[in-house]
């Protein structure tokens, strides 16, 4: 009876077109609830974890409780163990060994844990006017401006002379005292006003607040930062030269907050990529009896570029298959070779205040579901890689049999700038290959907001991923 109700050209379109209707509009009361329910534990995951060494350890505390092992090289793993390989403390693999022998190749999620952030110089402590201030240095790419004038705590790690590690987390709790960054009233910021807006705060002016009040001791020239200094020395019992072997950070010190008075959005510090990194990790966890072997993979340093030890630039998850696949007389060019991977990152989504810098046909858009971007780059598809037309059936079948709301979506017009993933390193390896994520407003800020539904629909897309 529905179909006698439509005309001849409502039919054909139906058969033929491409239809990008919104989510978010045509959702059921249940799966609206279970987007909600869903989201509750994700928020608390971001506040917990606000860098990759945070992201890293509470992913390892969970998964533990789930039965995963610390993983053996030299071991043959049978069907339904786990484990998990921890790269340093800022990386991480789980491995679930499937019932398809290993030379069938492994099924990869990988997303990363870092974000963009300000790292403290190796000596950042110092005294200006009477005010004791951090030098920082960005890391990632930021807007400097947003910045300044907002709550940020300080975050990470200290290993003494001594060997001694210190966990640090200071400004989160209400109790705790916050830090800041200032910038100039508008009624003298004449000159500043001129810059262009790159330019609007320089990098070398990312200098962070700490303290005023001086040490009670008129023979001490520099007594505010003696005092600052004092006060760590009491709290955790460092001394100046215990910030050259430490990483610490200035991150927002706000907590995910619902966004909207329908409750529909998170705003959070680090949506870029702990959305992905949780979503994939609950499909993980979810998965029991895989037919192939499931890797699911949290990597650092991606938002610099993936270099380093604990990037996927480097070879830490290739010689972990190297090391999965001896005891089975296979090497790790011949596990990777038939190999596929989900990078799970996020795109930008639609902005209604800045329509030019998206192509409105082949951009993401909020409340329509995971995003699949088959490449990135910038310009001429320049330092990307493209997902092959085979793979992209092979995940559109995936998505579509499981009923997950799904949309394409490219990062900017062509020549409006770019950006890039994980995805191309994990593709040198001879994996097939593609990002998808969740659509994300205000990328690389210090608060970033995601729909709800989004979160939900990528969630159900990686579990439809490692159960096909």
């Amino acid at each position: 009876m529905e179909n006698e109700k439509k005309t001849e050209a409502e039919l054909l379109a139906e058969k033929l077109l491409l239809n990008r209707k919104n989510m978010g509009l045509t959702v059921d009361d249940a799966t609206e609830q279970a987007a909600q329910d869903f989201c509750g534990p994700y928020k608390a995951f971001l506040d917990a974890c606000k860098t990759e060494r945070e992201a890293v350890a509470h992913i390892v505390e969970m998964v533990q409780k789930q039965g995963y092992q610390p993983f053996e090289p030299g071991k043959a793993y049978q069907p339904g163990e786990k484990i998990y390989y921890n790269n340093r403390g800022k990386a991480l693999i789980l491995c679930t060994m499937g019932k398809k022998p290993l030379s069938e190749g492994v099924r990869i999620m990988a997303s990363h844990v870092d974000s963009p952030r300000l790292d403290l110089k190796p000596v950042p402590l110092y005294e200006e006017a009477q005010l004791a201030m951090f030098k920082t240095h960005y890391y990632g790419g930021i807007k400097k401006y947003q910045w300044t004038a907002i709550p940020l705590a300080l975050h990470g790690v200290i290993i003494k002379k001594n060997g001694e590690t210190l966990n640090v987390a200071l400004g989160e709790d209400p109790e705790d005292p916050a830090f800041t960054i200032t910038d100039l009233l508008p009624h003298l910021a004449k000159e500043q006003m001129k810059r262009t807006l790159q330019e609007g705060v320089k990098g070398e002016e990312l200098n962070v607040l700490v303290g005023c009040r001086p040490f009670k001791d008129d023979k001490q020239s520099e007594r505010v930062k003696l005092n600052i200094m004092r006060l760590l020395n009491e709290k955790y019992g460092i001394i100046e030269s215990d910030f050259l072997s430490a990483e610490l950070t200035m991150v927002p010190a706000f907590q995910a907050r619902d966004i909207g008075l329908d409750r529909s959005m998170i705003g959070a510090y680090g949506h870029d990529d702990r959305v992905c990194a949780y979503t994939s990790l609950m499909a993980a966890l979810e998965c029991d009896a895989p037919e192939q072997t499931i890797l699911t993979v949290f990597a650092d340093k991606e938002e610099t570029g993936s270099d380093g030890n604990t990037g996927l630039h480097s070879r830490f998850m290739a010689y972990f298959i190297e090391d999965l696949a001896r005891p089975f007389g296979l090497s790790a060019g011949q596990v990777l070779s038939h190999s596929n991977c989900l990078s799970a990152d996020v795109n930008a989504a639609f902005d209604p205040t800045y329509p030019d810098t998206l192509e409105k046909r082949n951009c993401a858009y909020l409340n329509y579901g995971v995003v699949i971007t088959q490449y990135t780059g910038s310009g001429g598809k320049s330092s990307t890689s493209q997902a092959s037309a085979e793979f992209m059936a092979q995940v559109r079948n995936i998505l579509d049999e499981a009923n997950v709301s799904w949309q394409t979506g490219e990062l900017g017009k062509v020549d409006a700038g770019g950006g890039g993933t994980v995805a191309k390193f994990v593709a040198a390896f001879n994996v097939d290959v593609v990002d998808v994520g969740v659509p994300v407003l205000s990328m690389h800020a210090p608060f970033e907001i995601v729909s709800k539904l989004d979160v939900y629909s990528t969630y159900q897309a990686f579990r439809a991923y490692v159960n096909a």
